[in-house]
């Protein structure tokens, strides 16, 4: 029997397209093929060795073996607040402006669970990172995509949507630096954001899971250090990026109290929390010396000089990005007829580079793939080598015209 058939609710979820690509990556693997994986966000780097020695000193103790503080441990919850003073300047009240959560996704779906109602709506930029879309669609909330083309005034075009919108609650989804577009934004943007949640009296809900990841001096500014966001905003910060502890599943959301009590007594019917020992080893990711992000950062950057250099030399023109692990490129021509799926599975067959097709962050990522930094150097100019030789081989011809 057809799963969707016996539970009606998988028939709101779209087609999840990257199994295509994960697929024949997999297929070509058993067939014992060297796939060079750049298509899932998925860091490499090592967790600094800090936090690792701290993990295996109290795993050893049995007093943290037990259930531990939904919401986030007292003494973590008072860190994350002091990491926020120290990091952007702003105040927060470990007791009711903060909620540790089993990373970002978890935080995100839990809130959506929580805070989507009748007669409401929340506004997601398109293309989106997938979860900010079905977290809504599984909570059962009305989604509306919002345009965020290079072409697009995007503040423009949220404003215009908010104002034709007659729900009686309203929720803005953001995320910058973006997944998959990196495209980065600045104060303005988030004091125009605020002011617009305010006019039209609408939440606004941050992931910053790339606050740290920034390139060449550019500093990703944070929803809460614009006067008045805490009065209608929530930020979600991930550890899986800034500190490379992606498995750990350790994440925190800051900033209004009633957004943070609703996650909070969402989260107590759903789950225990974090397993203790990962929450005292993420006090001391917060309190790392600067060194061991910079290092992170660093291994970042130079793995997207090498992409996008090795890329623009074979022809295929791409973006530079300033922050995240991506880049968002578009299928070159002639190949952009084939659409984005169809090019990813050519790049595994015939360059044995897995990629993320862009249809699968929306409608409106169609015509890009996403690449993500988590080969080495090494890999990535062999990943090249495997493009270069693809897009110029004859069977190429054959595909482009088909």
């Amino acid at each position: 029997m057809n799963t969707q058939d016996v539970f009606p609710k998988l028939k709101t979820l779209p087609p999840y397209v990257f199994s295509v690509v994960d697929a024949l990556k997999m297929e070509a693997r058993r067939k014992g093929e060297d796939i060079i994986d750049l298509g899932m966000g998925n860091p490499d780097l090592k967790t600094p060795e800090p936090v690792v020695k701290k993990l295996i000193e109290v795993v050893k103790d049995p007093k943290t073996h037990r259930y531990s503080a939904s919401r986030g441990i007292k003494r973590l919850r008072e860190n994350i607040a002091a990491f926020y003073e120290r990091r952007f300047g702003v105040l927060l009240d470990p007791d009711t402006q903060v909620c540790v959560t089993i990373g970002v996704k978890e935080g995100l779906s839990h809130l959506m669970l929580v805070v989507t109602s009748e007669g409401g709506c929340v506004f997601v930029p398109a293309p989106s990172y997938p979860i900010h879309a079905y977290s809504v669609i599984i909570a059962g909330g009305r989604l509306e995509h919002v345009p965020m083309l290079p072409e697009d005034d995007f503040l423009s075009k949220l404003d215009k949507a908010l104002s034709k919108d007659r729900a009686t609650y309203k929720l803005i989804l953001l995320s910058f630096p973006h997944n998959p577009t990196t495209v980065c934004q600045d104060r303005t943007f988030f004091e125009r954001v605020t002011q617009l949640a305010r006019d039209h009296r609408a939440w606004v809900v941050h992931d910053f899971a790339y606050a740290d990841l920034c390139f060449e001096g550019y500093k990703a500014p944070s929803l809460l250090q614009i006067p008045g966001s805490m009065d209608v905003g929530l930020e979600f910060f991930s550890f899986s990026k800034s500190f490379s502890m992606a498995g750990w599943r350790l994440g925190f959301a800051v900033g209004n109290p009633t957004l943070i009590r609703a996650l909070t007594r969402i989260k107590s019917y759903l789950d225990y929390g974090v397993f203790t020992p990962i929450q005292v080893a993420g006090i001391t990711a917060l309190n790392l010396e600067n060194h061991y992000v910079q290092d992170i950062v660093e291994t970042y950057q130079r793995r997207r000089d090498v992409l996008v250099d090795g890329l623009n030399r074979i022809g295929w023109e791409v973006q530079r990005p300033k922050a995240t692990m991506f880049l968002w490129a578009k299928v070159p021509e002639p190949f952009d007829k084939l659409g984005s799926l169809r090019f990813a599975e050519f790049l595994v067959k015939e360059a044995k580079v897995a990629v993320s097709p862009g249809i699968g962050f929306g409608e409106l990522g169609e015509g890009y793939v996403r690449m993500a930094l988590v080969e080495n150097e090494h890999r990535i100019r062999q990943a090249l080598r495997g493009v270069k030789k693809a897009l110029s081989s004859p069977t190429m011809l054959d595909v482009r015209v088909g």
